[in-house]
């Protein structure tokens, strides 16, 4: 039976959690297929008909999936999924909260942020914030699971040629639900989860104003600004902006770590990094455990100067 591969997107781009997914999907034995759901979608549509390993790109354009919403989503996917032996999204925003209500429709299990796949039925996840990995074996008719996008490598964006098809699918008469309206950060950094670089920092900047160095910092190399939950909470930052168990799960090139001290929460977002460089004061900071590099130092005399060298 087909694999599908539902896709997130913003109506004309694949993000990039899409790619990992399919990248996930070549590891299981069958053709694959991309749902693209959404309004006035199908340039996105085309984008994922010129990935390589796609056999079938499914186009469902309707005003009643214009926003995402799962409520809306959901059971015409249920009914499409019954046609596949497995259904992959990516363990974003979207697809933690889409496939989990897909799964309670099908009456099926699901296995969640899946970082391996061992054998068609057989995944691998992380479980207590990412320090011990379980092996789960899927045993239904239909295998659902969403893909941690740092887990498996992307697949190409030019070197397919699939074919679209429209299909006809409808939201629920009985929607109970209604979009309001949605704030959406706009930044002209690279978005957190796919950043080649992130400089990070915890509650040890003090204050909001004290982020500005590590803006300075990750504009000069081209990457992202995270946080702890910590400093997120304090208000330092937006959430938007957090690493870590209850935030986002990056894995760049190279992570920079600033007055962060290293909870294990913070550690399951972030400890996957090529290479970590962590600056703190305290030379006992669990950080220093997982790091490649690391600077015992004043941060505040620290990141200014290693700011000036990048110059």
């Amino acid at each position: 039976m087909p694999i599908l591969v539902v896709a997130e997107h913003d109506a004309t781009q694949l993000k990039q959690a899409t790619l990992t997914t399919l990248g996930a999907a070549a590891k299981l034995d069958g053709p694959v297929h991309v749902l693209v759901m959404g309004s006035g979608c199908r340039t996105a549509a085309e984008a994922a008909a010129k990935l390589p390993g796609v056999e079938t790109v499914l186009l469902a354009d309707a005003d009643a999936f214009a926003h995402d919403l799962a409520e809306a989503m959901a059971p015409p996917l249920a009914a499409l999924a019954k046609s596949y032996s497995h259904v992959l999204a990516p363990a974003s925003t979207f697809g933690k909260n889409l496939m989990p209500r897909v799964a309670a429709l099908l009456d099926v299990a699901m296995a969640s942020d899946i970082t391996d796949i061992e054998s068609a039925d057989t995944v691998v996840r992380p479980i207590y914030a990412g320090n011990a990995l379980a092996t789960v074996r899927l045993t239904d008719a239909v295998k659902m699971m969403t893909v941690r996008g740092t887990a498996f490598e992307p697949v190409a964006t030019e070197d397919g040629n699939a074919a679209v098809q429209d299909l006809a699918m409808a939201a629920p008469e009985d929607l109970r639900v209604r979009f309001i309206g949605r704030d959406v950060s706009v930044s002209e950094r690279p978005e957190l989860g796919s950043a080649r670089v992130v400089v990070a920092g915890g509650r040890g900047l003090q204050s909001a104003e004290n982020f500005k160095m590590l803006e300075a910092l990750a504009d000069k190399l081209g990457g992202a600004v995270g946080a702890t939950r910590a400093a997120v909470d304090a208000g330092f930052v937006p959430n938007d902006l957090q690493v870590g168990q209850t935030g986002k799960v990056v894995a760049p090139e190279l992570y920079i770590a600033v007055g962060i001290s290293g909870a294990i929460q913070h550690l399951a977002g972030m400890k996957d990094s090529k290479v970590i460089v962590a600056i703190n004061k305290d030379e006992e900071a669990p950080i220093f455990q997982v790091s490649d590099f690391g600077l015992v130092a004043d941060l505040f005399k620290a990141v200014p100067e290693l700011s000036a060298a990048v110059d």
